[in-house]
């Protein structure tokens, strides 16, 4: 489980790593898609969005790939990778592919690193400050 870990980790680190540097230094080519998805994409890089977007994904995936607030880089995709998702089902489905590896990634390492996510989604009824806590 260990070594699953590790690759899924680094495998996702570099996905975005790689595609958070290519917003800036552009060697990979892309061109961009027909129709709706074309404009929606041409819509986020006129508004400076793909700039926040590639800051994020170099951030999380350096972070992915030091090993490092992998709790807090998994927190960052996870949107990200929900839109992701959401755009290659929705206007462009021959991508699916791919963003489904990379949703994939996502939830086993979640999964991996449960630890980090199950004290916020399980909830408390006593607050060690409940004294200083307003009703």
């Amino acid at each position: 489980m260990k070594i699953a870990v590790l690759i899924a980790r680094i495998l996702l680190g570099l996905l975005f790593t790689v595609f958070g540097l290519n917003t800036f230094l552009h060697f990979i080519p892309m061109t961009p898609p027909p129709g709706d998805a074309g404009v929606f994409l041409g819509l986020l890089f006129k508004y400076g969005w793909f700039v926040f977007f590639g800051i994020l994904y170099i951030v999380a995936g350096v972070l992915l790939l030091i090993g490092r607030y992998v709790g807090v880089a998994l927190t960052i995709l996870g949107p990200i990778i929900v839109v992701i998702l959401l755009f290659h089902i929705t206007m462009e489905p021959q991508g699916i592919g791919m963003a489904l590896f990379v949703a994939l990634l996502e939830v086993f390492l979640i999964y991996a690193h449960w630890h980090h996510f199950g004290s916020v989604l399980r909830g408390s009824r006593h607050h060690p400050n409940n004294d200083q806590i307003p009703s």
